[in-house]
């Protein structure tokens, strides 16, 4: 977080998830990225990238994470839970108001072919933030190499998470401390 910044209140968690859950609907992180690196400042970019790295170990969806993690590094229990309520109210009320449209239209043409582009848009989407968050990692070999190891091991040989993500855990925490030490 800079220096000159205070931390942000419960009111500034809860607004500030809210526009993210609102406007980055299909694909949150970007904007949580955005919102919380760019914009408000509250995380430096490294600091941002170690709490999703952290994030993403841990059960549920990563930003749902990232938001109570963040909440709570500011305003404990209650920064918890204002930045996940700001960021969930708004697609909760969308996806049941859409899901109710749906389930009424989904039959047409123009709808099916619509999920079609949306599918590719979103995989785009997907492609474009992995770059983004990857930045820190720049520049740093062996931490490249132990992101294409992981990629590897999930994309191409499809192994399980269960059994590939500790071995993949303890063997980048091994190379890192015998290579930085």
């Amino acid at each position: 977080m800079s220096e000159t910044r205070p931390a942000p209140t419960v009111f500034d968690l809860f607004a500030g998830f809210f526009i993210v859950g609102l406007c980055g609907f299909g694909g949150v992180l970007p904007w949580a990225r955005r919102m919380i690196v760019d914009q408000r400042q509250w995380l430096s970019l490294t600091e941002f990238t170690d709490m999703l790295g952290l994030c993403q170990f841990l059960p549920g969806g990563n930003i749902m994470n990232v938001t109570i993690a963040l909440g709570s590094r500011f305003r404990g229990v209650t920064g918890a839970a204002a930045a996940f309520l700001g960021l969930m109210v708004a697609p909760t009320a969308i996806v049941i108001g859409l899901g109710v449209l749906y389930d009424r239209y989904a039959e047409l043409p123009p709808v099916r072919h619509g999920f079609t582009a949306l599918s590719a848009a979103a995989a785009a989407f997907m492609v474009s933030n992995a770059w983004k968050i990857a930045a820190p990692l720049r520049g740093r070999r062996l931490a490249i190499a132990i992101a294409v190891c992981t990629f590897l091991a999930f994309a191409v040989l499809r192994l399980p998470l269960p059994a590939a993500l500790p071995v993949l855990l303890l063997g980048s925490t091994a190379l890192l401390w015998r290579f930085r030490s």
